[in-house]
Order: C-alpha cells, then sequence, then structure tokens
C-alpha cells in the first residue's frame, strides 16, 4: 500500500456531533528499532509483543464548527493536561492530508491510563494509537461505504506511526511485525501487521512483568536519541543487525527455541542501549539498579535452569519476560530478589494481549 490509499474519499454522511472511545495497549520490541528516515519510517524492521494490561482508554467527543483552526484540549484523568496539548497538535498537522475533517470540528480528548503516568512507562505508544483507533473509527462513521477491519486497522496503525513510531505495533497483537523486510510477506515501513508466521505453544500468554527502576524524565527523549543515529559510527551495521536478528527469532519462534529466544532478546536490548552509548553526544540511560537486576536475573537462570529474561526499552525499566508455566517460580523471585531495586517496590504484571478494542 501507498500513502495515497489512506486519503480518503469526499464524506457523504458527516456528522455534527458525537463521541468514540476506544483501549489500545502498550507494547514491548523483541527486535528493536532505533533510528528512523523520511517521516517517522524505521531504518530497520522490529516485532513486538502487545501488552494485555498496561493500555490507555481514550474518548474523543465532537462537535461541527464554523471557525478555521484546530481546535481540541485534552484532559487527563478528568483534568485538563496542557503539556500534551503541543504533541496532540503536531499530531494533528502530520495526518491532516488523511483525516481532513479534522479543522471543521471541536474535540474534546479524555485520556486515562491503566498504569500511573509518573511510571517511566512511556505512554506515547498506547496513547497516540488509542487516538488514531478513535479518529479512524470517526471517519468509519461519515464513509459512504464500510471500511474493512483490514483496512481500518492498518490506516489506524499508519496514522499513530505519525504521532510516534512505536504505536504503529500497539493496534493488533499479540506479536506484531513494523517495518519493510524481505523476509516478511505484507510488512510495510507504513504501519505494523500481525505475525502471521507459526508460533510455538511455549511463546503464547507470555509474560511481561516490568520492574519500575526510575519514574524520572528521560535525560535525553527517544526523539533526539533516533535523531542521533544519523551520524552513528555502527548505525549500518546495527540495522542490518536488526534484520537479520529478525530472520532467526522467525526459526525461534517456529520451533519454540527458549534459549535462543533468550540469547536474542537480551542482545537486542543490550545493543540498543550500546548505540546509547556510543552516539555523540553518548548517555546511559541505564540507572545502577538496573545493572543489579539485569545480573540477578543472570545468577537466577544459572541456578535453577529457568527459561526468563530481560528486555529494556529507551529507558531504566526492565520487562521480565518468562512463559506462562514458570509464572509462580519467577513472580516469587522477583518479590524476593528484584522488588528491592524498584522505586518504592513497584511492579507491574503483564502479559501478551490480542491489541487494541473499542469501548461502549
Amino acid at each position: 500500500m501507498t500513502e495515497a490509499q489512506f486519503i480518503p474519499k469526499t464524506y457523504s454522511n458527516v456528522k455534527e456531533s458525537g463521541s468514540v472511545a476506544w483501549q489500545a495497549p502498550s507494547n514491548i520490541a523483541l527486535v528493536k528499532y532505533w533510528g528512523k528516515h523520511g517521516v517517522q519510517l524505521p531504518k530497520n524492521a522490529s516485532v513486538s509483543f502487545t501488552l494485555s494490561h498496561c493500555c490507555t482508554k481514550t474518548k474523543i467527543s465532537f462537535q461541527k464548527k464554523n471557525t478555521p483552526g484546530f481546535d481540541f484540549e485534552v484532559l487527563l484523568d478528568g483534568k485538563r493536561e496542557v503539556g500534551f496539548e503541543p504533541k496532540v497538535l503536531k499530531f494533528f498537522e502530520r495526518i491532516e492530508p488523511y483525516l481532513p475533517f479534522l479543522r471543521q470540528y471541536r474535540f474534546t480528548i479524555e485520556t486515562s491510563n491503566s498504569f500511573p503516568h509518573s511510571s517511566g512507562i512511556a505512554s506515547s505508544a498506547s496513547g497516540l494509537s488509542a487516538l488514531a483507533l478513535c479518529l479512524v473509527d470517526m471517519e468509519r462513521m461519515m464513509e459512504g461505504v464500510d471500511m474493512t477491519e483490514a483496512f481500518f486497522s492498518k490506516k489506524a496503525s499508519f496514522l499513530a506511526r505519525l504521532g510516534s513510531g512505536s504505536a504503529a505495533r500497539s493496534i493488533e497483537g499479540p506479536l506484531v511485525l513494523w517495518g519493510s523486510h524481505p523476509g516478511f510477506e505484507g510488512s510495510s515501513d507504513l504501519f505494523g501487521i500481525p505475525y502471521s508466521f507459526p508460533v510455538h505453544d511455549i511463546f503464547k500468554n507470555y509474560r511481561d512483568t516490568i520492574l519500575l527502576v526510575d519514574k524520572g524524565e528521560k535525560q535525553v527523549s527517544s526523539t533526539i536519541g533516533h535523531e542521533l543515529m544519523h551520524e552513528h559510527p555502527y548505525a549500518n551495521n546495527r540495522f542490518e543487525e536488526a534484520n537479520n536478528n529478525l530472520n532467526r527469532l522467525r526459526t525461534i519462534l517456529e520451533k519454540g527455541d527458549l534459549e535462543n529466544f533468550i540469547r536474542l532478546i537480551e542482545s537486542e536490548a543490550l545493543q540498543l542501549h550500546a548505540m546509547m552509548m556510543t552516539s555523540l553526544p553518548y548517555y546511559i540511560l541505564m540507572k545502577p539498579n538496573t545493572l543489579q537486576i539485569i545480573q540477578r536475573i543472570w545468577e537466577f537462570r544459572k541456578s535453577t535452569g529457568s527459561n526468563l529474561c530481560f528486555t529494556l526499552d529507551a529507558g531504566a525499566n526492565v520487562h521480565v519476560l518468562y512463559p506462562e508455566s514458570e509464572q509462580e517460580a519467577v513472580r516469587a523471585f522477583i518479590e524476593a530478589d528484584l522488588v528491592k531495586f524498584c522505586k518504592h517496590g513497584e511492579y507491574i504484571h503483564d502479559k501478551a494481549g490480542n491489541g487494541a478494542k473499542k469501548l461502549v
């Protein structure tokens, strides 16, 4: 598909007012993308687990108006959040060619997260995908012909990507692939697609416990981090390695190869942070307690034969991944040995989920 296919024709059922609400999940990348080109296009393909409990609920109420310009306000947990509005404005400006009705309405955007806003968990993926879903659903109300579910999901992912790259992976689940890759038919830089290749039962209902190591604002944003990849001395090698790892992961997921899953997932996490530490200027987002947790995970795995592993996002928090069958043992280990490294002892138990859903 091309960008032009997401530009609508004239609407035949224009609404005066209404509302729509969606819930969209966060996701955690297994093979990471780090580095962009063009308008929110990835330099390499990535694949992620869609999460189940970490999500954003968003409702938009819309009213037809006659005044020019974009007109909206954002409410977080029922209170006006002006800090979010510049990002929403930039998002509206980017997506207007694909939703030309945006300037014709006043919007009230009510949003809330299932996780604390200050938890250190990035809400851009879930937040922007929820908003994109609401807007495409609004468009679906106004079209003269029915929009297929497949096209609806692709357009929502396409628009969400224009706000936050990783948001392209927060529409469907439990595994989502984003980025064009010759080994994966149907893959695209424009939107995420459900991972449709064979997956062994061991990787179904996979668990993710998120250890909240640091809840402060990152000293280097992901936007800046992506920009630093343009002149990065190891960038091209990293992009090639990520795409090769996707080929390896395909075999691993099909065979249920936990040993090589662990190696690949942890290597991907460390490569992501290695790119940060070798950028110019260089920076470190991991904290001392991040490293403590990683070391304890390695020790536990060696002493028990457990199949737990870790991955990291672009921050200090640690995602502990493990099969459903090991839930009891791993959670006992987390309580006994890892909680002390979390800020205020906070963590979130989650699992792979099936993607976004419409709310009543």
